[in-house]
C-alpha cells in the first residue's frame, strides 16, 4: 500500500522534520509514506483567493493518479485512531491508495475540498501545517500499529 501526503509548506523547523522522518522510517516497507512538499505561493500583491487557486493547481498536479483524496481541514470530521485503523485495513484489503492533502497557512482552495473523498480534522484545534504533517504521520504509524497489535498503541 502506498500512502501519500501532499503538503503545502517548506522550511519547517528541524524538530518537525525530525519527527516526520522518525515516524515515516518506522513504517514497514509495505506501507511507506511518500511526502510531496510544495512551496506556498508568494502572498505579495495577491488576494487569498488567488493565492489558494494557484496553490490548488500545483496540488492537483502533485496528487498521484488513482488515489483516494483525504483533505485535512479543521472543519472536517474528527478522526479517531481506531477509525483511521479501520480505514487503513479497508485500504489494504481493497488496494486503495490514500492521498492526504494539507494546505498552507490559509488552508485549501474550495476546488480541492470539493474533489476530496473525505475531509478530516486531526484535532479540534487549528494546527500549523507543519504540526499537522507531524501529527498525521504519527497517526498513520499508530493506526498501523493498532492493526498489527504492535505495542506502540495502548488503550
Amino acid at each position: 500500500m502506498k500512502l501519500s501526503i501532499v503538503a503545502v509548506g517548506h522550511k519547517l523547523p528541524d524538530w518537525i522534520n525530525q519527527g516526520v522522518q522518525e515516524y515515516t522510517k518506522r513504517m514497514p516497507s509495505d506501507a511507506r509514506i511518500q511526502i510531496t512538499e510544495l512551496k506556498p505561493e508568494d502572498r505579495a500583491s495577491r488576494t487569498t483567493e488567488k493565492m489558494l487557486a494557484l496553490e490548488a493547481a500545483r496540488i492537483e498536479a502533485a496528487i498521484p493518479r488513482g488515489t483516494t483524496r483525504i483533505v485535512c481541514d479543521e472543519r472536517g470530521a474528527l478522526l479517531t485512531t481506531p477509525k483511521l485503523a479501520e480505514w487503513f485495513t479497508h485500504w489494504r484489503d481493497q488496494a486503495v491508495a490514500p492521498c492526504f492533502l494539507i494546505g498552507s497557512a490559509d488552508g485549501l482552495d474550495p476546488s480541492i475540498k470539493k474533489t476530496a473523498h473525505h475531509s478530516i480534522a486531526l484535532s479540534g484545534c487549528v494546527l500549523p501545517h507543519g504540526l499537522a504533517r507531524l501529527l498525521l504521520v504519527e497517526q498513520l504509524y499508530r493506526a498501523w500499529s493498532l492493526m498489527h497489535n504492535h505495542p506502540y498503541h495502548r488503550e
